[in-house]
């Protein structure tokens, strides 16, 4: 297992980390954990990466930094690929001759087929991340149960979410979320606030930076306060007697909630578009 071809944990660590400073050992584990990596082990226990297994990394890490993907839509698009590689050499094990005009017409068809293929997996990276095009639409959720219930320490969030440490910290100054003390003296970064890490993250492609988003939170607590008046008829009985806290009561009051949120979206998008539009009006937007 001495062959060159394959690289200990610590030299794919450093051979990768000119472009990915954050990459640690202890991220390349836990990507091996999640089931990304499969590295060869040795008699002995140690981890072998090959080319392929590093190859693979790249991609991982790519994903998540310039694309800003959860590790569930990465290792939906790692399957895609894998499935792929095993159809193609099926393919070229069945060669047929063709044409004089089938031969010419080949390399275009071909190369229309991989133009094809790569604005379809744009458009589903795309949707992976920014979601649909309606107002109720969102980057894609950090949903799993297991992340989201707990507290993690601010240094593993870009393995979760894909974003550096220094960004987290800079949502925590602006306000957008709050940053936990552990006992011993490390910052934890609630699971329920990663999908807002990873908005605001998406965000900066568009030029908005953590003190951009102050004007978020001032509205949220503003608005926070409105939807609360609305809401209290959905936890409390005439005299402000608190209604039993049943599934079919918290069922009713996350509708209304979730109602509440979709038309103020709604709202919100339409004259924030009235005003663009007004502002970009040489460009006749409307035809």
């Amino acid at each position: 297992m001495a062959d060159s071809g394959f690289l200990t944990i610590g030299k794919v660590v450093k051979k990768l980390q000119t472009l990915y400073p954050d990459l640690s050992v202890s991220k390349v584990r836990y990507l091996q954990d999640e089931g990304l990596l499969t590295p060869t082990r040795t008699a002995g226990g140690y981890r072998l990466y090959s080319q392929k297994d590093v190859k693979r990394l790249e991609t991982i890490l790519y994903l998540q930094k310039s694309r800003f993907m959860p590790l569930s839509v990465i290792r939906e698009e790692l399957d895609r690929q894998d499935k792929n590689s095993e159809v193609e050499p099926q393919v070229k094990d069945q060669p047929t001759e063709a044409t004089g005009a089938e031969a010419q017409a080949a390399p275009e068809a071909q190369s229309s087929s991989r133009q094809t293929q790569s604005q379809l997996d744009g458009k589903q990276v795309s949707q992976a991340i920014l979601g649909a095009t309606h107002a109720d639409a969102i980057v894609v959720p950090v949903d799993d149960p297991e992340v989201v219930q707990k507290y993690h320490a601010i240094d593993r969030i870009p393995e979760i979410v894909g974003c550096s440490v220094g960004f987290v910290r800079q949502l925590s100054e602006a306000g957008v979320i709050a940053l936990k003390r552990s006992p011993h003296g490390r910052d934890l970064v609630d699971g329920k606030d990663l999908t807002l890490i990873r908005l605001c993250s998406e965000l900066r492609h568009f030029g908005f930076e953590p003190k951009n988003l102050r004007q978020y939170v001032m509205a949220a607590n503003r608005e926070s306060s409105m939807f609360a008046k609305s809401l209290v008829v959905y936890a409390k009985k005439g005299g402000g007697v608190e209604v039993d806290h049943t599934d079919e009561t918290r069922q009713k009051f996350m509708a209304a909630l979730t109602r509440m949120l979709g038309l103020t979206n709604a709202v919100r998008n339409e004259l924030i578009t009235k005003l663009v539009r007004e502002s970009f009006k040489d460009m006749h937007l409307d035809e």
